[in-house]
């Protein structure tokens, strides 16, 4: 197995940048360009999904009070100044891509890392209010949110949009010495270039043509291959990410953070009350994605795709409302979206587990490329995360014991189908006694 690299844990699984001064610097920086914009006095025209956004706003009164008392309670440190300048705010990150940023300290050194989601930043700002926590957890308010992203996610996945005008190796381009740098820890001792499938690795954006098209690339042949030895009892990782947490003998109503948000058991899985009996008393792993990770899904175990849920993005209220008076806190109250795929193990030490992918809140974020009742391997793609901020779960029942691997401690970075587990084979699918495989099923 290649060696994991301790990870920083960063916020909706790479939605926002672990450095704070990072945050506050884009912030600052944004509200400068919308404030130019606003005290200009030239007449200018909204991008329509911004456009439509504000109406939306505008034309809801109950919305619009909890708006306007938003920008009376954010942090001071985070300060955007006016209603209008917000929606200016808007325009300019909905209508450009993920950007790696570079900002300055006092001594005049510079510092940067990848933002995944730029919108992430100015709505935990607001939602990190008390009158943020009663208008996220508005329905139409989140629906009309869901708008914004899935305005964005065209606009990085449509060529003729030029979202690839980051992909360059100049000081803040993914491609660049400050990206580079981040992304060879996490694929040494390989290259970016034996890592990856380059569409043209000689020119400056590497022949992808749009952010999407980078972001959800594909591996070169044998980069990241499975190990076979023992597979039938080996669980490969799912993702290329950093370890979250592990959990064992999950009750249906404990709370797991995903994305920055508090689920139950109960929630992750729909509500569904006869799969979230079946995994009840099990264990739940959980891994967050970077901007800088691949974004494919693929396979942790061979079985065959037994059902498929896809889950819209939708609102979930927060544990509680945040003090205004206190920094922007880890919470978005838009729930993401989510992809259920179960998987019904050829291993009956396994049984039926579950994959969860969980993308930002737009419906396109979860991209399933298998079928029901298709049948996988271990390593096989399942499918892939589309615009960045994402995390993952493999869920299994109380039936499957699964001793962990070191090298899949909280903090560590795994490759996609590295090896992070083994299965206890003393188990039955249904958890009813022992089974013992013969040698010949070994």
């Amino acid at each position: 197995m290649p060696r994991a690299h301790p990870t920083d844990f960063v916020k909706y699984g790479g939605g926002l940048p672990s450095n704070a001064d990072i945050h506050t610097s884009f912030i600052a920086a944004q509200s400068k360009i919308a404030h130019e914009a606003v005290d200009s006095g030239v007449p200018h025209h909204h991008q329509p999904a911004v456009a439509e956004f504000e109406k939306t706003i505008v034309d809801d009164a109950e919305m619009k009070d909890l708006f306007e008392k938003i920008l009376d309670e954010i942090h001071e440190k985070s300060k955007i100044p006016s209603y209008e300048e917000l929606f200016d705010m808007l325009d300019a990150v909905l209508s450009s891509a993920p950007p790696i940023y570079v900002a300055t300290d006092d001594n005049g050194k510079e510092f940067g890392e990848p933002i995944g989601v730029p919108i992430y930043l100015i709505f935990d700002l607001l939602s990190n209010t008390s009158a943020g926590y009663d208008l996220f957890r508005l329905p139409r308010f989140n629906a009309a949110l869901e708008k914004l992203l899935d305005a964005w996610g065209s606009y990085l996945s449509d060529p003729s949009k030029n979202s690839n005008t980051v992909l360059h190796s100049g000081t803040e381009g993914w491609f660049g010495q400050t990206a580079m740098s981040s992304l060879q820890e996490k694929i040494s001792p390989l290259s970016f270039e034996a890592t990856y499938i380059l569409p043209d690795p000689q020119a400056d954006n590497r022949g992808f043509k749009t952010w999407d098209a980078f972001l959800t690339r594909q591996f070169n042949e044998n980069a990241r291959p499975v190990d076979y030895r023992s597979k039938k009892f080996l669980l490969h990782s799912a993702c290329e990410s950093t370890v979250h947490r592990i959990e064992r003998d999950v009750k249906t109503h404990d709370q797991f953070g995903l994305k920055g948000q508090n689920y139950t058991l109960h929630d992750i899985l729909d509500r569904d009350d006869k799969m979230v009996a079946k995994f009840a008393g099990g264990t739940v792993y959980q891994a967050f994605l970077s901007p800088l990770d691949y974004h494919r899904w693929h396979a942790p175990i061979d079985g065959t795709i037994e059902k498929i849920v896809n889950i819209d993005g939708s609102c979930y209220p927060p544990d509680s409302p945040y003090n205004a008076s206190i920094p922007p806190q880890p919470f978005l109250a838009a729930a993401s979206s989510r992809a259920l795929i179960y998987i019904r193990a050829d291993n009956p030490a396994v049984g039926l587990m579950c994959f969860v992918g969980v993308g930002i809140a737009a419906a396109s974020a979860c991209d399933v490329s298998v079928k029901e009742t298709q049948h996988v391997n271990a390593g096989d793609e399942l499918g892939m995360f589309h615009f960045g901020g994402a995390s993952h779960a493999l869920i299994f029942g109380p039936q499957c014991k699964v001793t962990f691997a070191e090298e899949a401690a909280e903090g560590r970075h795994v490759w996609v189908n590295s090896i992070i587990g083994r299965i206890d084979p003393k188990y039955s699918r249904d958890g009813a006694g022992p089974y013992y495989p013969s040698r010949s099923r070994m």
